[in-house]
């Protein structure tokens, strides 16, 4: 009987993997170098080596749990061309007047360009029809104008089409009649309709996040429909395909086939998978309320988990298109293992955003790349090992010296002080995000412990603790495979979401009631498609809810059972507390200020078992493996390298020494100390003050 599940997440560098014999609850971790070119071949190579490290057979595989970037990477890098817009009469300018938002003020120039918008003026067509906020038809479809709009894209071999109608969150009839029009007059084209992506109010974020939505749609479909025929090589013979998931940025997962019907949900995919992993080892390892970081070879991704949940936000954005669905809060900053060292051109010293990513690379890697990166500082300093993957991967130290000295050269440093400062701004760039998440939050960094992982995560932890204040540092086993891990943690989750405007005096409990049980319809069909029976089905209700006057809502639960006048008070007085604890006020005594409800959400989830986190025997003594000179700032001396895997639970490491694992290795400073938990994760603080 099939009882492997596997994890993988695609990244940048590497594919990482994870499996775990659901039987017997033994897990196994690798990593396979990624093949941007065609990523099914890293995917492929990541399962089959996994497998006979776990001691199974491709025919044992239960399930597939998968993090992609394909969404992602396609939006950060604008592929986003020959894309229509179909909108209501009237409103043909809708994505040019947008926000009149100016990103960060002017900066440093005087003027600031509107950036080009998703679609362009030229590509919009408007349909006659016209519905009011509540739905009430106030003009009726123009079925003309909608064959005519049909027709324009589909002689000029606009095959992606996205619809947007003024106010179809509240009935979807116009844009249904829309999509028909489109499939009889243009069978060819993808199309997206904002009453199956958004039923939510606000025009502009509503219709991007539609575009976004079609935008992506063929990509992911041929993206999953390749692996899912991958797949199939894994069982030849039975014809049975092998389960396959996909996770979303909501913290859930999703079937392959789902997926296709809503790939915007796709969009922090692989960010979503590593801070849920990280919240289930924080809490096996007694912390509730963590910092994230999962540190990659392009970027770095920092989240906030707070009562052992990440927090979620609909305020997202990708790339320049903001998104409203609902994703895992996770602020990404350029960088990573793979960021590039330069001079700006008022000769100082800059890291990243941009990256050598996985081809070429670093210098180090001897493929061909030719610029400076911090992986480049870390081999230079001796903090990493001259080779990746347990040596599967050989590093070339002379060529990350020689390039970094021709950097300092420039700075009239040595190379290794070059390097040095190298790590240090790509730290202080890690911290920014941090405060990001934390300070502009109301939030005190100095509160959370750090959950470091990802390839580079756990390199540069102590500075980290050190800028910020931090109360210290958790690096669980195998970091570099955390996401991975973390696909295995999730369940099957669906959002549904409908705008009812409501002043909280004079709402219908039976209306609220009747939007819920309509959502949650909408979910348990879902979660039936999924294979979920009745009672295996879980059901979430939450409502946005704003002072009357107010632009933006917060969002509180609302409780199981019958919408009652008595729920709708404690719903109203939740959302006081809510709002006192994130701005500091609130007028729960001042009858003068209204609550209006705005957007009540259903989630449905389907339970998936979750892999137990595994634990460690007792330490009988942390013992160097050998010893490597290390620059940690204080110039060269011989540091102790420990093996990660001989260290067990209670051993301790003082710094200055260096722990390595397979995919990893974690530089302890001068000044701090690594304690080994129960369940083999590093707990570095700070020994002494700074």
């Amino acid at each position: 009987m099939a009882m492997i599940r596997i994890g993988i997440d695609t990244g940048g560098t590497f594919t990482d993997v994870v499996a775990v014999d659901e039987e017997t609850g033994r897990q196994a971790s690798t990593k396979t170098p990624s093949t941007p070119a065609d990523p099914a071949e890293g995917f492929m190579a990541g399962i089959h080596k996994i497998l006979p490290l776990i001691g199974a057979r491709p025919g044992d595989v239960a399930a597939v749990v998968h993090g992609t970037t394909v969404a992602t990477n396609r939006l950060l890098e604008g592929k986003v061309d020959h894309l229509g817009f179909i909108t209501t009469e009237g409103y043909a300018h809708l994505l040019e007047i947008a926000r009149q938002s100016v990103p960060d003020g002017y900066g440093n120039s005087y003027f600031w360009v509107k950036p080009p918008r998703i679609v362009p003026a030229d590509l919009v067509r408007t349909v006659g029809g016209r519905l009011a906020h509540d739905g009430t038809e106030l003009r009726p479809f123009d079925q003309d104008d909608a064959v005519a709009a049909a027709r324009f894209f589909r002689d000029r071999g606009i095959t992606t089409i996205g619809v947007c109608f003024l106010h179809s969150y509240a009935d979807p009839e116009h844009e249904l009649r829309m999509r028909d029009v489109l499939a009889r007059e243009h069978p060819d084209a993808v199309v997206s309709i904002s009453a199956e992506v958004l039923r939510e109010y606000r025009e502009y974020e509503r219709s991007v996040t539609t575009l976004v939505d079609a935008a992506v749609k063929p990509s992911i479909a041929r993206y999953v429909a390749t692996i899912a025929s991958r797949l199939t090589e894994l069982r030849p013979s039975d014809g049975d395909a092998v389960p396959f998931y996909v996770m979303k940025s909501n913290g859930g997962v999703l079937s392959a086939d789902e997926v296709v019907r809503q790939p915007i949900s796709t969009v922090l995919s692989g960010p979503a998978a590593g801070a849920l992993g990280a919240a289930v080892v924080a809490q096996a390892a007694g912390f509730d309320s963590v910092l994230t970081l999962d540190g990659g070879g392009t970027s770095t991704d920092v989240a906030v988990v707070v009562d052992g949940h990440p927090a979620l936000t609909t305020e997202g954005t990708v790339g320049a298109y903001p998104s409203k669905i609902p994703m895992i809060d996770v602020v990404t900053v350029g960088a990573g293992g793979g960021s590039v060292a330069w001079l700006s051109p008022e000769g100082t010293l800059k890291v990243g955003p941009r990256s050598a990513g996985a081809d070429p690379g670093p210098l180090c890697y001897g493929a061909g790349g030719t610029e400076p990166t911090v992986t480049d500082a870390h081999v230079l300093l001796g903090r990493i090992p001259p080779h990746l993957l347990g040596g599967e991967i050989p590093l070339d130290v002379a060529a990350a010296r020689e390039g970094i000295a021709a950097l300092a050269a420039s700075l009239g440093l040595t190379a290794e002080r070059c390097a040095e400062g190298i790590l240090e701004i790509s730290a202080w760039n890690q911290a920014n995000a941090l405060r990001q998440v934390t300070v502009t939050r109301g939030l005190d960094v100095r509160d959370f412990h750090l959950v470091s992982f990802g390839g580079s995560g756990s390199l540069l932890a102590c500075r980290l603790a050190d800028v910020l204040g931090l109360a210290g540092v958790l690096v669980p086993p195998n970091p570099g495979n955390l996401s991975a891990y973390g696909l295995l943690t999730v369940d099957v989750r669906n959002d549904y979401v409908r705008t009812a405007v409501a002043r909280h005096a004079v709402l219908d409990p039976d209306a609220v009631g009747k939007t819920f049980d309509d959502l949650r319809a909408e979910a348990s069909a879902a979660l039936e498609r999924e294979g979920f029976a009745a009672g295996e089905r879980r059901f979430l209700r939450t409502a946005d809810l704003r002072y009357f006057g107010q632009a933006y809502e917060v969002r509180v639960d609302v409780p199981d059972g019958p919408v009652t006048t008595a729920l709708a008070d404690a719903v109203a007085d939740a959302f006081h507390a809510a709002h006192r604890r994130l701005y500091g006020y609130d007028f729960a005594h001042d009858a003068r200020q209204e609550v209006e409800w705005v957007n009540l959400r259903v989630t449905g989830v389907g339970p998936i078992a979750r892999p137990a986190v595994p634990t460690v025997p007792a330490g009988s003594g942390a013992l160097p493996r050998t010893t490597r000179r290390v620059d940690f700032g204080e110039g060269w001396a011989d540091t102790p390298v420990y093996d990660r895997a001989a260290l067990g639970a209670g051993d301790a490491v003082a710094g200055p020494a260096v722990v390595e694992e397979f995919g990893s290795t974690v530089p302890v400073h001068p000044g701090f100390r690594a304690v080994v938990d129960g369940h083999g994760n590093l707990l570095i603080t700070r020994e002494v003050a700074p």
